[in-house]
């Protein structure tokens, strides 16, 4: 496609030159008509940092390598870096998840305990100082901690049955290092029990027994640690579900006895979604996430059919308990090269706001800074696109959770919150994923932020025509708002944010 001018994405994004911008086909938009349909959590926009972040290990490996190249050697993150640090903040208040498959088999020394390697059942050391690292970055970003449990056979008695010794050696160690876990998931996606290293044959029956031993301990040594599950992943669909059932003795069709197992245990439903696999894990069989369908409907819409299914399930068996979707991103296996690029921010935005709509609470994206799925970039900690989309996310769209206005062009999504801060404000979200330019027609002022890219993969945003920077001390630019008047332009491909302070809406009070 080619390049829209500058002057031309000024006049879209602010109302000025209306003779460049498509008039609209509706009076203008009565927001403060728009009747509240759901509220989420302060804390909805989430993110993950990886268990193998923390400790170094073999992750997930950069694009450019040897062909056959999957996983590779990573360093542990490095939690002080004041750019990390200073971002993490642009997202508060958050929930920080420190999980993941290698949280599964992690090993948590005692104090003065030196390994030269794992322990028999293990895979990976969390050294000490190293978690005091993460409840300090917690602290001082506004991110508390949800996190799960090692159940691999090093965790196991010589009948099998999960101890609950690592789970106390970590609580202790938080509190230890001045904080307190928020809420924990028993182990990371309970369905595939290969990723957990868990005893040959582990059943249906084997998880219920080992979480009902996990959740009297929990209810005793950490009674204020909320406890979600079953923290599984898939159920809604196809290919993957197959896959999974051929690697995994329980797989897919567990997921259902899990949560009925577990439902009276637990203080919210989680659930983890990835739309399709990376080329990394092409040899799955199961396809993998493709570019040409970025903006399709079926692609961004497809996060609704896991939300569907697991909150049917959460309705069944543990009815008025949030739901949250603890893990997601892009793909998984790390995501697909193109999950870095503005392209994918359409998908990041779309699901935070169908899900939204859907009374979703938090939704936590993997990662925040690691590999081609993160919103930072690992080595330097450089904002993505879809990181200044999530900043303009958290600047606008409060609690309250408003109906979409109607009568919205063809290939236009809008979503609507509560203007966050603003009481009787009205944000909204558009994405244009079609060809053309739009107009939407606003009877309201305010200011709003434009972005797009050129082109669509590519790894750097514009907002309101400028790049956005956020330099290696914190310091951050570039995210001025323009003024929009009357109608509210958006050029093709490309994002808007606004925020219509003065809205009048009685649901937003």
């Amino acid at each position: 496609m080619k390049s829209t001018p500058f002057v031309l994405v000024l006049a879209l994004a602010t109302g000025i030159g209306s003779a460049s911008i498509a008039k609209p086909t509706a009076p203008g938009w009565n927001l403060a008509a728009l009747p509240q349909v759901a509220r989420v959590d302060p804390r909805f926009q989430s993110y993950n940092v990886e268990m193998v972040e923390v400790t170094g290990g073999r992750f997930w490996a950069p694009y450019g390598g040897p062909k056959d190249e999957v996983y590779r050697q990573r360093p542990p993150i490095d939690l002080a870096n004041p750019r990390l640090r200073a971002a993490a903040r642009l997202l508060a208040p958050a929930y920080m998840r420190v999980s993941g498959t290698w949280a599964n088999t992690t090993y948590v020394p005692a104090a003065g305990e030196e390994l030269a390697a794992p322990p028999e059942g293990f895979r990976q050391v969390l050294q000490r100082p190293q978690w005091h690292g993460v409840v300090a970055f917690s602290r001082a970003v506004d991110a508390p901690i949800m996190t799960s449990f090692a159940v691999s056979a090093g965790t196991r008695d010589g009948e099998g049955r999960w101890r609950s010794d690592q789970a106390q050696r970590l609580l202790d160690l938080t509190r230890e290092a001045g904080g307190e876990l928020a809420a924990a998931e028993f182990f990371n996606e309970a369905n595939l029990p290969s990723l957990a290293a868990l005893p040959a044959g582990y059943k249906v029956g084997d998880y219920l027994a080992d979480y009902a031993t996990f959740h009297d301990w929990a209810r005793r040594a950490a009674p204020a640690m909320k406890l979600f599950g079953p923290g599984t992943i898939g159920g809604a669909g196809g290919g993957q579900k197959a896959a999974a059932n051929e690697r995994d003795p329980l797989g897919f069709e567990s997921i259902e006895a899990m949560a009925a197992g577990t439902s009276s245990r637990i203080d919210g439903f989680s659930y983890h979604f990835y739309g399709s696999v990376s080329v990394r894990c092409e040899s799955l069989g199961i396809g993998t996430a493709q570019k040409d369908q970025a903006l399709s409907t079926g692609w961004l819409d497809h996060t609704l059919l896991d939300q569907g299914y697991y909150a049917g399930l959460r309705d069944r068996f543990a009815p008025g308990k949030p739901l949250w979707l603890t893990e997601t991103a892009q793909a998984a296996c790390g995501g697909s090269p193109w999950a870095a690029s503005f392209l994918d921010t359409f998908r990041y935005l779309n699901q935070m706001g169908v899900l939204a709509q859907k009374g979703v609470q938090v939704v936590m994206h993997n990662t925040l800074a690691a590999s081609d799925y993160a919103l930072l970039d690992s080595e330097t900690f450089a904002p993505r696109p879809s990181f200044w989309a999530a900043v303009l996310w958290r600047k606008t769209m409060g609690e309250v959770v408003l109906a979409p206005p109607s009568g919205a062009p063809d290939g236009v999504r809008v979503f609507a919150h509560c203007l966050r801060g603003k009481p009787g404000g009205v944000a909204l979200l558009a994405l244009n994923t079609s060809d053309h330019a739009a107009s939407l027609p606003l009877a309201a002022r305010g200011t709003g932020w434009t972005l797009t890219a050129e082109p669509l993969d590519s790894r750097n945003v514009l907002v309101n025509g400028k790049a956005p920077q956020l330099d290696h001390s914190g310091r951050l630019r570039g995210l001025q708002a323009q003024r929009i008047g009357g109608a509210l332009g958006i050029p093709a491909k490309a994002i808007v944010f606004a925020a219509m302070p003065r809205a009048g809406n009685p649901a937003c009070r």
